[in-house]
């Protein structure tokens, strides 16, 4: 299934077009204010995250699209700054997040690789997750196979400033024990950072009020696929 397939289905499916309908009727019933206050809450998360973990000893590296295996600008930030935290502070795991459409290389195989690049050690201990194909996915994916492994402990949700909201909101509704670590050293107000913060924005939106109206109907159906 390619990244596009993958997003069709996700945005056509009844659950989630459930919720999306009932956010939409919330920020529209509230003149757009409750977005803003979206759109506060993960500019505010972006500028506050740390780029040093405090306590987590295992580090999740959050994937991404990479077509034919090569890395964007924001990809490079994540891959370079766990390269720094295993350089400083070295987790017990490191897991690699991200699979890929049939033919193309896994995210997470990208990442590995590049992180060999960058100096980490051949004999790190590299878990790769290879089957998700976006941020739920991927942390339930890692929930998974870090309970196979009897890990306990905090996380570390490793990422781009601006996706780090999205990525505590799911670790909270997986129940995870999670510290944010940010890939880039400062957000910076660039056109497209502020359009992808407003995009997450509406996503973060979209998943809460989604997952709270679920709660408040007791639709079993919709919070399984986000708990």
């Amino acid at each position: 299934m390619t990244r596009l397939d993958h997003r069709r289905r996700l945005f056509l499916d009844r659950d989630v077009l459930h919720a999306g309908v009932v956010a939409g009727a919330v920020c529209v019933l509230s003149a757009g204010l409750v977005y803003l206050g979206y759109f506060a809450h993960v500019v505010r998360t972006a500028r506050r995250a740390p780029t040093a973990p405090a306590r987590g000893d295992t580090l999740l590296l959050f994937g991404k699209h990479a077509p034919g295996g090569r890395l964007d600008a924001d990809f490079a930030a994540r891959i370079g700054r766990a390269a720094e935290v295993w350089r400083t502070r070295p987790p017990r795991v490191i897991v690699l997040l991200g699979g890929s459409a049939p033919g193309h290389p896994a995210e997470a195989d990208v990442a590995r690789a590049a992180l060999l690049a960058e100096g980490v050690a051949d004999d790190a201990p590299l878990r790769l997750e290879k089957t998700s194909r976006d941020t739920l996915q991927n942390l339930r994916n890692a929930r998974t196979l870090l309970a196979d492994a009897a890990h306990g402990g905090p996380v570390v949700l490793l990422s781009n400033r601006y996706h780090l909201a999205r990525c505590a909101l799911f670790a909270r509704q997986l129940g995870f024990d999670w510290e944010l670590c940010a890939a880039e050293p400062a957000l910076r107000f660039t056109p497209t950072t502020v359009f992808r913060l407003a995009g997450e924005a509406a996503y973060v939106c979209w998943i809460d009020l989604g997952t709270r109206w679920a709660r408040l109907i007791r639709h079993r159906r919709m919070l399984e696929r986000v708990t």
